[in-house]
Parts: structure tokens; sequence; C-alpha cells
């Protein structure tokens, strides 16, 4: 079996730092010694800037930023800097319960 494209959904969550590096370069060096594509889904900033050389930023099930990892870490968008700084201030939490972030 010799696929054009591997799909990654959340390969790394819940997993350490040191392990999550490990699937990582797993990731990179399947990809490279089979040429081909992998779709990574994450949440985990840190494994999509080491793995990916494009990536795009979904929000309410739109792409709201894409490009290289370099681009997407100088985005202007409001969502995207709340979301790549991890904070608790910006639209992301906006019209959500008191309950939800107090």
């Amino acid at each position: 079996m010799d696929p054009e494209l591997i799909l990654f959904d959340e390969p790394t969550a819940g997993l350490d730092p040191v392990i999550s590096s490990v699937i990582d370069e797993l990731i990179i060096s399947l990809a490279e010694k089979h040429k081909v594509t992998s779709v990574i889904v994450t949440h985990e900033m840190e494994s999509a800037f080491r793995i990916g050389t494009h990536m795009a930023m979904l929000y309410q099930g739109k792409i709201i930023a894409q490009g290289k990892p370099e681009e997407i870490k100088k985005s202007r968008d409001p969502v995207v800097a709340q979301f790549l700084s991890g904070s608790t201030e910006g639209p992301i939490l906006e019209g959500t319960p008191d309950a939800v972030t107090a």
C-alpha cells in the first residue's frame, strides 16, 4: 500500500513532551522516507510548529489563517494571536457564560 496522503488526528494528545517529540520525529521521518503528504490535526501548537511546513488554522468551521509556520506566528488575526498565546483575554471566549470563564 502506497498512500499519497496520511491523516494524523491528534497524534500527540495527552502525551508527555518527550514522547510527543518522538512521535513528531516519527511523522517527519515517515513523510520523508515514503515521500507522502501528512496532514496533522492538532491543538498541540509545539508539535504543529515542529512538524508543519504549511499550516491552516480553523475557527468556527472556517480557515482564518494559513501559510508557513513563521507566517502563522506573525499573524495579526486576534483569534490566532489568542490561541497561540493561550490567553483567556480575547475573542475566543467572547459570549462564553461566566461559569465557564470563572
